[in-house]
């Protein structure tokens, strides 16, 4: 790596992380990037934990890192003001929930240059946040092509870099953002993707470097999980109100799904033939969910998961679906 390094602004949105926030910090630390050329502005939206408290503490301990406000609390705002008080020339983004390899910033740095990219990121792998058998499960499914389709960056994709449409987090050259714009506060969620296709759009190009390691902690329990991927369905079409985002296979199949389950159950009570297919449809999805479960359990040499994946899985894609449902319902209401 060169010996002039840049200066580099790293923003970390977070809110009620208390769980997190010191492993997050604590990755960043001891990353080999010189630290009197790094800035990491921590911007907290208005927790109500111990969130505050220990940012304050890191930030009193290093003088790198600074504590910042986001009054409307949700992660679009919170990356616009990190973004608008940043210094540096390299902007990247971080997740309060993960912790990261200690060569991720250099590296990140490398890759931008070499390939002359806009944004570069790397694979994520998902940790559980207890060793417990529920929340490996859940961790598994995050790391399965069942589970996620052809998302690289979660799917344990680990050949050469390539260009993508979306990547984790994201180490962005400041010109990005003075070219199009800051992320869209009007998107609770989804906001990345969004961003992402305006810079693909502009000409922009993402990288996803495999070499590139961060490790993601799940949500804590099956209704938490559900919760999550509920919300995501949600947004994934609820953003259509505020900008016309095309998106991946992966993001409406679960909506197909789901629609189609509802409604052939529904036309069932009155045609039989509807009926029938309401059955196979539930028998095949079963089918499918029972062979990647029993690949799992035999991957991982326990029978248990045999028995648990299904219902996360379940949890996943069902969650997910009826998400989209009330996202669809929320644009025309």
């Amino acid at each position: 790596m060169e010996r002039n390094f840049p200066l580099i602004s790293i923003i970390i949105p977070c809110r009620n992380e208390e769980n997190f926030i010191e492993g997050c910090l604590d990755s960043i630390i001891v990353n080999n990037y010189p630290k009197e050329k790094l800035e990491v502005l921590v911007i907290d939206g208005m927790s109500n934990d111990k969130t505050k408290k220990i940012i304050k503490r890191y930030a009193g301990q290093y003088p790198f890192i600074s504590l910042l406000e986001n009054h409307r609390k949700f992660t679009p705002f919170g990356l616009n003001i990190g973004i608008k008080e940043a210094k540096g020339e390299i902007i990247i983004r971080m997740d309060a929930h993960a912790i990261y390899e200690k060569d991720y910033i250099s590296k990140c740095i490398k890759f931008l240059k070499e390939y002359n990219a806009d944004n570069v990121g790397g694979a994520t792998e998902i940790l559980p946040s207890e060793n417990t058998l529920l929340r490996k499960a859940i961790a598994l499914s995050l790391s399965n092509s069942f589970g996620v389709g052809n998302a690289y960056y979660k799917s344990g994709y680990s050949k050469e870099p390539r260009w993508v449409d979306t990547v984790f987090c994201g180490c962005y050259k400041r010109e990005v953002f003075e070219k199009i714009g800051l992320f869209n506060e009007n998107l609770k969620r989804s906001q990345d993707i969004e961003l992402n296709l305006r810079l693909r759009n502009a000409g922009g190009k993402i990288l996803l470097v495999p070499s590139i390691r961060s490790y993601y902690y799940t949500r804590h329990s099956l209704k938490d999980f559900f919760l999550y991927n509920f919300k995501n369905g949600v947004w994934v079409i609820y953003s259509f109100k505020f900008v016309k985002m095309p998106l991946r296979l992966r993001h409406y199949v679960p909506f197909i799904f789901v629609s189609s389950l509802l409604g052939a159950g529904l036309l069932g009570i009155f045609f039989p033939v509807f009926f029938w297919l309401f059955l196979f449809m539930t028998e095949s999805y079963l089918l499918v969910n029972i062979y990647f479960s029993a690949k799992i359990a035999i991957r991982e040499k326990n029978w248990k998961y045999f028995f648990v994946m299904p219902i996360v899985f379940a949890a996943r894609h069902i969650g997910y679906g009826s998400g989209s449902i009330l996202g669809i319902i929320k644009l025309f209401i």
